[in-house]
C-alpha cells in the first residue's frame, strides 16, 4: 500500500510510517533503524571540541575541519529535521583475535575482510531515499562515514546503541559489530528514545588495548592506536608500537572482540558480508611480496584498498620482524631495495628483529652508503640485531 504523502512541516507520528520505513531498510538487509532529532547534547559537542583540541586525531586532518559542520546535523544541512540512522550487521563467524597466536600469518580487521561497506551501504540507502522522496515527499541526504557526521553519538541518540568505553557504538543485540549509516530527512519525524549506556564497571575493552590508546573510559588517543597506525598514518609508524602491533597488519579489533555484549551478537547471515577467505589469517610471506599492480588486484573492491601498498607492505613488514620466525628474513631482505623509504625502512626493522648482529652489519655495509632518506638511515643506525 502506497503511504500518503506528507508535509515536511508537521510531526510525522503514524506509527504505520515509521513501519513502513523500518520494513524497507530490513528488506533492505539493514538490522537496525532508529529515528533521532538533528541535534546533539552540548556535552557531546564539547568533547569533540576537546578531542581535536589535544590532537588526539593525528593525521586525520579533516576532522579539524570546519568542526561547526561535524557538532550538529543542521551545521551540515540546515533543513534537516530527523536524522534515521541505520546499522548493518557485520558480526564474524569465528574467534577474530584467533590469528593473533599464527605470528607467520596476517591479522586483518573484520570489518576489512568483506567489500568495501561504504559502498554496500551507500547503494541501499539511495534506495531508501528514493523510495522516500517518491512516497513521502521528503528531501534527503546519504551519509556513510566519509562526511562530516557524528554518526554514533546520532546513533545513540536514535535509540540504536550507546557509545563505549571503547568510544565505539555498543548494542545489545549486535555488541560492537554494526556498520552505521544515515539518511538526513527534512520531514519531522518522532524520535525514538536515545539508547542509555550499558558499560557499568567493565573496562575489558580498556585493558586488552596493546598500546594503551585510552586515556580514560571514552576516551580514545589515536595517535596511539593501532587501527589509526596500520590504516590512517601516513609515515613512518612510531618505535614505541612496533612490537605492540603484533601481526595486525590492518586495523585492530581486540577492543571490539573482548566487549561482553557481542555473546548476544548473531553472525551476520548475508552472503555479501561473509569475510574473504583469503583475508582471514593470509600468510605474511605472499602479502610482502606485493607490488603496486598485485596489491590493487587482491585488494579490488576492499576497503584495504584505500591505504594504498606502501603503507600496507610497510604493516606486514612490522608483522614480519615480530614473527620470530628467521625464515622470513630473506623476503624482508628483498624490500631493502624497494622505492618506497617507508617500506625500506620497516625492512630494515624486520631484519634488525630477525637477525644476529653480524649479518645486520654486512647488511649495513652493503645498504647503508646508497640510502638517501633520512628516515631509513636512522632505522640502520639505530638497529644492531639481537644479541
Amino acid at each position: 500500500m502506497t503511504a500518503p504523502m506528507l508535509s515536511a512541516t508537521a510531526p510525522v507520528r503514524s506509527d504505520a510510517i515509521r513501519s513502513a520505513v523500518r520494513r524497507r531498510a530490513r528488506a533492505l538487509g539493514f538490522d537496525a533503524v532508529g529515528f533521532a532529532a538533528p541535534d546533539l547534547p552540548r556535552a557531546r559537542q564539547s568533547a569533540y571540541r576537546r578531542y581535536i583540541e589535544a590532537g588526539r586525531h593525528g593525521d586525520m586532518a579533516w576532522l579539524a575541519r570546519q568542526p561547526e559542520r561535524r557538532q550538529s546535523p543542521k551545521g551540515l544541512w540546515p533543513e534537516v529535521e530527523t536524522v534515521i540512522v541505520f546499522g548493518l550487521n557485520y558480526g564474524p563467524d569465528e574467534d577474530p583475535l584467533a590469528a593473533l597466536e599464527r605470528r607467520d600469518r596476517a591479522t586483518i580487521s573484520v570489518y576489512a575482510r568483506h567489500r568495501d561497506y561504504h559502498d554496500l551501504i551507500k547503494g541501499r540507502l539511495k534506495q531508501l531515499a528514493t523510495w522516500l522522496h517518491a512516497e513521502l515527499g521528503a528531501e534527503v541526504k546519504v551519509f556513510v562515514d566519509t562526511a562530516p557526521v557524528l554518526e554514533k553519538p546520532l546513533a545513540e541518540r536514535a535509540g540504536i546503541g550507546w557509545q563505549g568505553k571503547h568510544s565505539n557504538l555498543v548494542s545489545r543485540r549486535f555488541g560492537s559489530w554494526l556498520f552505521l549509516g544515515e539518511i538526513f530527512t527534512d520531514l519531522r519525524i518522532e524520535p525514538d528514545p536515545p539508547e542509555r549506556d550499558h558499560c557499568g564497571s567493565c573496562r575489558a575493552c580498556l585493558d586488552v588495548c596493546p598500546t594503551d590508546a585510552f586515556p580514560a573510559p571514552y576516551q580514545l588517543d589515536a595517535r596511539r592506536c593501532i587501527s589509526y597506525l596500520t590504516i590512517e598514518h601516513q609515515g613512518h609508524i612510531p618505535r614505541e608500537f612496533r612490537a605492540a602491533i603484533g601481526n595486525r597488519i590492518y586495523g585492530c579489533d581486540d577492543c571490539l572482540a573482548v566487549c561482553p555484549w557481542n555473546k548476544f551478537a548473531r553472525t551476520s547471515s548475508e552472503v555479501r558480508l561473509r569475510a574473504r577467505d583469503d583475508l582471514r589469517a593470509p600468510p605474511l610471506a605472499e602479502l610482502v611480496r606485493l607490488d603496486d599492480a598485485a596489491f590493487r588486484q587482491c585488494f579490488a573492491g576492499s576497503p584495504i584498498k584505500r591505504t594504498g601498498r606502501d603503507r600496507f607492505v610497510r604493516n606486514v613488514l612490522i608483522a614480519i620482524g615480530n614473527s620470530g620466525d628467521p625464515r622470513l628474513a630473506d623476503l624482508a631482505k628483498e624490500r631493502l631495495g624497494d622505492h618506497s623509504p617507508l617500506v625500506r625502512a620497516m625492512a630494515v626493522w624486520a631484519l634488525c628483529q630477525l637477525l644476529g648482529r653480524d649479518a645486520v652489519a654486512g647488511l649495513r655495509a652493503r645498504y647503508l652508503a646508497a640510502e638517501t632518506d633520512e628516515a631509513v638511515r636512522q632505522e640502520w643506525g639505530d638497529g644492531d640485531g639481537p644479541e
